[in-house]
């Protein structure tokens, strides 16, 4: 991050916080970053590691901020001023005691156990918290990231970078062949049909910004060339993630899922599904291996003809997280704006009801619809009928832990 101080244009790759850290250090004031002769002996607490309770009082295990763990020490609560880590502290603490069914009420002295746990869970959110950072940083929309483990003590996943956009694999080429509309206002006076005229559809959108054609059917937004303006009503999928969502860690074996944080009403677009754009012959290839790890990212593109896959195991955006399930509250449908190549759509999750707040977002992995149209004759029947992707490519038989009443037991 670089920060720029009175008097200075040094690019810094350390934060404020870090920057004040190495002023007390050193011993060094510091004006511009708010060190002086009346604070420089205040420490930061990164977090807690231990406790011990005696007659005469409690006292913590500090880790300092910006100092080595061989610097620790001891302090009475009265001269800590961390509430909210104390408070997720001893939350911990007792989560923590109740699963090795040990007494809550706080103990004379932790356990060598209990403590080592407490310290890799501090750890553990301060990795989150830098994922979290990065991710946010990283996003091109409104609808903030938060990532949550409350189950073990996994990290951010590895291997895998954020992105916001297709990333076009070796050998393809997109091209943008968009044709723009000439309308004024494309919901109330759309010229010749708008952008899905153009290509004999309707527009896809209400008045209130909710889907209205039925799964199946493309939907094709305006673009880049068009007349209108980006408070037009047929650009939502463009726009990005409305909606504040949270990547958390699931207790019953799923890996990570993805919660809403908002109130989504039904047939809202949620997010899309972004990952590399890779060849079918790349896919088959990539998905032997990807067998072998136990796990598929692989979505075949294959509106019209299966020629292209999009492959989010190592470059997604938060779709990468959002689970299966036999009775999903998320829908696919192919989006077409800026690229008109029908091998080549975006991917949008739309709600198929009301999602309250809290509620786990989650997509059909075998999704089975009826045909709407002449077009989905020429569609791979093998998972979908209607044009849509054919959710990660069938290839072993994978139990399916979504816990719904339809559950089929199997993802394939």
């Amino acid at each position: 991050m670089a920060e720029e101080l009175e008097g200075c244009s040094v690019s810094c790759k350390l934060s404020l916080d870090d920057l004040q850290t190495i002023c007390r250090r050193e011993r060094l004031h510091c004006k511009p970053l708010r060190v002086n002769k009346h604070n420089i002996d205040d420490y930061e607490v990164e977090y807690l590691c231990d406790y011990k309770k005696s007659k005469e009082q409690e006292s913590y295990l500090v880790k300092w901020k910006g100092y080595p763990e061989s610097s620790n020490t001891w302090e009475p609560r009265k001269n800590l001023k961390c509430r909210k880590l104390m408070t997720q502290f001893h939350e911990d603490m007792e989560h923590e005691l109740r699963q090795k069914k040990r007494r809550t009420t706080c103990p004379k002295r932790l356990d060598k156990d209990v403590a080592w746990t407490l310290v890799q869970k501090a750890k553990l959110r301060k990795r989150l918290q830098c994922w979290e950072a990065d991710l946010n940083k990283t996003r091109n929309h409104p609808g903030r990231i938060f990532v949550l483990n409350e189950v073990d003590l996994d990290g951010p996943p590895r291997d895998f970078t954020y992105i916001t956009n297709y990333k076009v694999g070796e050998g393809i080429v997109l091209n943008e062949m968009a044709v723009g509309c000439e309308c004024k206002d494309c919901f109330s006076d759309p010229v010749g049909g708008c952008c899905p005229g153009a290509s004999l559809h309707r527009l896809a959108y209400s008045d209130k910004g909710q889907v209205r054609v039925r799964a199946g059917e493309p939907i094709y937004e305006c673009n880049a060339r068009c007349s209108c303006g980006p408070d037009c009503s047929n650009r939502l999928v463009q726009k990005g993630i409305q909606f504040d969502l949270c990547i958390f860690k699931t207790g019953n074996g799923r890996g990570w899922g993805v919660r809403a944080l908002q109130h989504i009403k039904k047939n809202t677009f949620v997010m899309e599904y972004v990952g590399e754009i890779i060849t079918s012959d790349e896919a088959e290839k990539r998905g032997h291996l990807y067998d072998r790890q136990g796990a598929t990212y692989l979505f075949d593109l294959d509106y019209v003809e299966d020629v292209y896959t999009v492959d989010a195991a190592n470059h997604g955006n938060i779709s990468h997280f959002v689970n299966h399930s036999c009775n999903p509250n998320l829908q696919v449908y192919n989006v077409f704006i800026d690229n008109l190549d029908e091998r080549l759509p975006r991917i949008a999750l739309f709600s198929t009801r009301s999602i309250r707040a809290g509620e786990e977002l989650t997509f059909d992995y075998k999704m089975q619809i009826d045909p709407v149209d002449a077009e989905s004759t020429r569609m791979d029947s093998n998972f979908s009928l209607a044009g849509l992707p054919s959710s990660p490519k069938k290839r072993i038989r994978v139990e399916c832990r979504c816990g719904s009443d339809t559950c089929r037991k199997y993802l394939f």
